[in-house]
């Protein structure tokens, strides 16, 4: 499996790379935001959290087995942050590999998420070599389902309150897709 050490990838409109130390205050107003982490594992406090979020993320290699890396969603064009990608490399080959995308609020429903996402499988199930790619989603976040729908996930199991979340016990549903059901463009 072949990564970039210095990951750079070029949608249509998009750009995902590394965040930077400026992305702190946007990322802080996004991630913080109540209604974009409900179903986020991670939710910055102040701006010295994103801060130490990102200065963690720059020292890590991408790709590093059995870890998260966050890429920038930005507008290729401008430039601006417009959400994140987070990507779990397995820590065994074979293993599948695991995405979730958080965007700003006033930046939804443009298709960003689905064109990095589609970006992201492409390099995953080609040039990176999985045969396999999940996703765990709180079955309330109906935005997220429609995007693995769309992209071609399928249902697998729906676990009833098996996950202890911010106080409550939630229901964990999870899709996955496999390489052989990826259409290939272009």
């Amino acid at each position: 499996m072949d990564h970039p050490v210095h990951p750079v990838f070029l949608t249509a409109r998009l750009r995902l790379d590394r965040l930077v130390p400026a992305d702190a205050p946007l990322l802080l107003a996004y991630r913080g935001d109540d209604a974009v982490a409900r179903y986020q594992g991670w939710k910055p406090t102040d701006v010295g959290d994103a801060e130490a979020f990102i200065a963690r993320q720059a020292v890590q290699s991408f790709a590093a087995p059995d870890s998260w890396f966050q890429l920038a969603i930005r507008e290729k064009d401008s430039a601006e942050l417009v959400g994140d990608l987070g990507i779990h490399f397995p820590s065994a080959p074979g293993e599948a590999i695991e995405f979730g995308v958080s965007l700003r609020p006033e930046r939804q429903g443009r298709g960003y998420a689905r064109e990095a996402m589609a970006t992201a499988l492409g390099l995953a199930f080609g040039d990176w070599g999985y045969r396999r790619a999940v996703a765990s989603v709180d079955p309330r976040n109906v935005a997220s389902i429609a995007l693995l729908r769309s992209l071609g996930f399928r249902q697998e199991a729906h676990h009833v309150e098996s996950y202890f979340f911010r106080g409550e016990w939630v229901d964990d549903v999870v899709f996955a897709l496999l390489a052989r059901e990826w259409p290939r463009e272009g």
